[in-house]
């Protein structure tokens, strides 16, 4: 009975708050940025115009997910200027009739594509499409041009509290995040030979993208090379060697006993030095004797990664940048606008959010809805497609919201609006950084009772906009779930299989390049596709924990996958392994060899992306001396689960 009572895994996984520190900085920022402008607006007579620089104070907040200076202005200010034009849209067809309804679906479209090109798109789309839905649905002040104007306003107060330490803290955010993946790869260490280890792998993977993304990023936005950047670069680069050894230490022979507590103890020292943008001579290493091929490898790594970390001034041009710089900003645009005019994933995302937001607008302006305009808003909130299962969304939306409504009702039905309204907005604002990265139920119950203030500001409709908010959003949810996510077919299937077919596919790739070449020869084409190798790995894991909080039948399928998606990380794992024990002294296998396990590899990874029976697998004719034995032993194991998953 108990059993039959227990709440499916698709639903507590949402529920479950992310083990996650409290950002206290921006705890603070919060409070600020959104009752600052309410007590001006308040001593002026002007609270709507106070309520809307807190809206888009608001929407900095939220977005303000990045570490570098640098990379936080794009964050809010991009977003910020696609608010305000999706504000501007919404106010020039207010009151208009089916105008609006046409104009604020074209807009959804728009919002969808764009959603596909990065991060800072999505939230540029999020916040044109919301805004619109805003603008459209609220009578707002006039002239046409203030409403925007004033959530801009938000946006540079956010930015202006985040930019306050920016003269303190120059380089500090990149130091650390590249002093985090040097602590990262101590860990994956340290659980060398644990079962630890395959966890501890995903969190360098996920520290490692972190790192790359801010730190190119940055080089792309920046003419010239500037040193600390460089230097940021070459030891990032040179922790890279270490990383690929590691593989080698986690399958090494047991005869070998337990690797010694002195590797990542090093690792973590060089952390520290990082950190502190130490320099000088490199204090001595304490490392044990290496024991064979695979030790060997980790020690000259750690000891080529501390001499580059104490470097002052590496050289700007040197071969150990590895991964070239990006292209200009100029042609990441042009690649970003034909992927947006001529992807089917761009359009397919944007015609599903303008059906299911087209859908709301044609309901609400057919039948007499309270405060109608939420209806659309919670839509977008939950379709939005970048974001994860349409399905979990919904419902923790609409379980955010019945929790942010116990906080909203007191809020609404006892404090009087005026002075009273900004403590009570810095206590509520403060909440949201606090618990969105608990989750996004959890930043739905933040955000609701902050947004239901901001809408008594502007309709005065007090504790009576309680239950229209929660009919609301329960329409909402509905249209998503029934339009959005039922009658959509690729809701019923999971992406799992493409995901992995590409990680074969390239593994077989890496496989045919790094395994026919002599030791030192093609490094910056190895580190290409060894960090593409990582990342497919990570997006398997991502696409996998998605399915994972879907209903039956793709959630149980997505299971069936599991087996599999452990046996292709130890392929990858494996392949590493092998380049680095060739490296230092293992036998160099056969161009035929490697031939024989590059078409294992490639005829796998055809399987799995187009459900086509496995053809029968090549003669075993490697000797057990062979370095590629065991990665070929881990070929035929993913081989052996690959058809039932499939």
């Amino acid at each position: 009975m108990a059993r039959a009572l227990t709440a499916p895994p698709w639903l507590t996984e949402g529920l479950r708050p992310r083990a996650a520190p409290i950002p206290r900085a921006a705890v603070v920022r919060a409070s600020v940025a959104l009752a600052a402008p309410l007590a001006v607006g308040t001593a002026t007579g002007r609270p709507a115009y106070g309520a809307l620089v807190s809206m888009g104070a608001l929407s900095g907040v939220i977005g303000d997910t990045a570490d570098a200076y640098r990379m936080r202005v794009f964050n809010i200010a991009v977003p910020q200027l696609f608010g305000a034009l999706g504000m501007l849209c919404g106010t020039l067809v207010f009151g208009s009739g089916w105008a609006a309804v046409a104009a604020v679906t074209l807009v959804a479209l728009v919002s969808g594509m764009i959603s596909s090109i990065g991060a800072v798109a999505s939230v540029s789309g999020l916040l044109l499409l919301l805004n619109a839905v805003v603008g459209a649905g609220l009578p707002l002040p006039s002239p046409w041009w203030l409403p925007p104007a004033l959530l801009l306003l938000g946006g540079l107060v956010v930015l202006a509290l985040t930019l306050l330490a920016w003269p303190l803290r120059l380089g500090v955010p990149e130091r650390v995040v590249v002093a985090d993946t040097y602590r990262a790869v101590a860990d994956l260490l340290e659980a060398a030979g644990t079962p630890e280890y395959d966890g501890r792998r995903r969190e360098l993977t996920r520290s490692l993208n972190q790192s790359y993304d801010l730190l190119l990023a940055r080089r792309a936005r920046q003419h010239g090379r500037s040193p600390t950047l460089v230097r940021l670069l070459a030891q990032l680069n040179a922790v890279i060697p270490v990383v690929e050894a590691a593989p080698a230490a986690q399958l090494r022979p047991p005869e070998f006993g337990p690797l010694s507590a002195g590797y990542p103890a090093a690792v973590r020292a060089l952390a520290d030095a990082v950190e502190r943008g130490r320099t000088g001579p490199p204090p001595p290493l304490d490392l044990p004797v290496p024991a064979g091929p695979s030790t060997r490898a980790l020690a000259e790594a750690v000891r080529y990664a501390a001499a580059v970390v104490y470097e002052a001034a590496p050289d700007p041009y040197a071969d150990e940048d590895r991964l070239g710089r990006p292209a200009h900003l100029t042609v990441r645009a042009r690649r970003a606008a034909r992927a947006l005019l001529l992807s089917d994933t761009s359009w397919r995302y944007g015609l599903r959010l303008a059906l299911c937001i087209g859908l709301a607008q044609v309901l609400v302006s057919a039948i007499a809805v309270p405060r109608s305009y939420w209806v659309a808003l919670t839509v977008t909130f939950v379709m939005k497609p970048d974001f994860g299962s349409v399905f979990s969304r919904a419902l923790l939306r609409a379980l955010g919201t019945a929790a942010g409504l116990l906080i909203a009702i007191p809020v609404l039905a006892e404090v009087p609006r005026g002075w009273w309204d900004v403590p009570v907005m810095a206590a509520l604002a403060a909440l949201i950084p606090a618990l969105s990265v608990k989750g996004y139920a959890f930043q739905t119950a933040a955000i609701t009772p902050v947004i239901l203030l901001l809408s008594d500001l502007l309709n005065h409709q007090g504790f009576h906009l309680v239950l229209p908010r929660l009919y609301d959003s329960l329409i909402g949810c509905g249209i998503a779930l029934l339009v959005g996510y039922l009658l959509w077919p690729e809701s019923w299937h999971t992406r799992i299989g493409d995901r992995l077919a590409d990680a074969v596919q390239d593994t077989a790739s890496y496989v045919s390049l790094a395994l026919t070449t002599a030791p030192g020869q093609d490094e910056p084409a190895r580190a290409h596709y060894r960090r593409r190798l990582y990342r497919d790995l990570s997006t398997v894991r991502s696409e996998f924990q998605r399915a994972l909080t879907e209903p039956p039948p793709v959630g149980p399928r997505a299971e069936a996958w599991w087996p599999l998606v452990i046996a292709v990380e130890r392929i990858v794992d494996t392949t590493t392994a092998t380049r680095v024990r060739i490296e230092h002294g293992a036998p160099v296998p056969t161009p035929e060899d490697v031939a024989a396990v590059a078409r294992e590899l490639t005829a796998l990874a055809e399987a799995l992306r187009t459900g086509a029976p496995l053809p029968l697998a090549e003669p075993d004719v490697l000797s057990p001396d062979c370095a590629l034995a065991r990665l070929h032993r881990e070929v035929h194991a993913a081989r052996s689960v690959a058809a039932p998953a499939a």
